[in-house]
């Protein structure tokens, strides 16, 4: 279903989502401040989940085709706040020169490699771009100051996690169902539950009618695909429970 933003793109998208990240940081009133949309975190504790995760995909960017990932980096994190910024900064170029010495068509080991996003240099761009766009919400949350999302990036965020988060061959453990996302600024997508696993695509007009809907903005859908929103948020028709059903459901492939 890849709605296919251009690897450069992707790239700059990194660096300004990233960007952004280090100034939500930087304005927080303290590296000790909890981050509501991650339970027990404070906001070093997420500094350093990010940029660990910047690092270990630029060793798997690197490595290129793999059963299995490299050993996440186990170097100390500063946690002085000039220091930890400029750790980040660093992680984030290590990522972005893998990428670009990679090219979007290198194949890399992925923890999706059996859903609907590639297993490639553009598949963990893509990933990454969401990942810090979302995680730059905590970081605004934790300061205060939360920021709107860019609206095209955001509708992208939505159709990239059904590509990658809910598309598997893992059978659906319940009655087969389908659900319709609705964003706002105008674009739809579909995600049918079967007993072939979990497939998304664009919704058409003459798509399978929805067991349930969520209809909200593009930042919406996505907050509440990535569990920082609840159903509460959203204008939901149909049978809600399938919608809970998919939240705990835990594929095994």
């Amino acid at each position: 279903m890849t709605e296919s933003l251009e690897f450069s793109a992707l790239l700059q998208l990194i660096d300004e989502r990233s960007a952004a990240f280090g100034s939500a940081v930087a304005a927080a009133p303290s590296l000790d401040a909890p981050v509501p949309s991650c339970p027990e975190w404070t906001l070093f504790d997420l500094v350093q989940h990010l940029g660990t995760g910047q690092r270990w995909w630029a060793a798997i960017v690197a490595a290129g085709p793999a059963e299995a990932p490299p050993a996440k980096d186990a170097a100390e994190v500063p946690r002085e706040l000039e220091a930890l910024l400029g750790w980040y900064a660093e992680s984030n170029e290590l990522l972005l020169s893998a990428l670009r010495e990679a090219g979007p068509e290198r194949e890399c080991w992925a923890w999706w490699g059996a859903g609907v996003s590639p297993a490639n240099a553009w598949g963990v761009a893509r990933r990454r771009v969401h990942e810090v766009l979302v995680h730059t919400y905590d970081a605004q949350l934790a300061a205060g100051a939360v920021q709107p999302m860019p609206a095209d990036v955001a509708i992208d965020g939505v159709a990239e996690f059904l590509d990658t988060c809910n598309s598997t061959p893992a059978a659906w453990p319940h009655e087969a169902a389908t659900i319709h996302y609705h964003a706002t600024e105008g674009r739809s997508w579909l995600l049918a539950l079967d007993d072939t696993g979990a497939w998304p695509a664009p919704l058409t007009d003459d798509a399978a009618p929805a067991s349930a809907s969520a209809t909200g903005t593009a930042e919406q859908l996505l907050l509440f695909v990535w569990g920082r929103l609840t159903l509460s948020d959203l204008k939901i028709e149909g049978d809600q429970q399938v919608f809970e059903q998919l939240i705990a459901w835990e594929p095994e492939e």
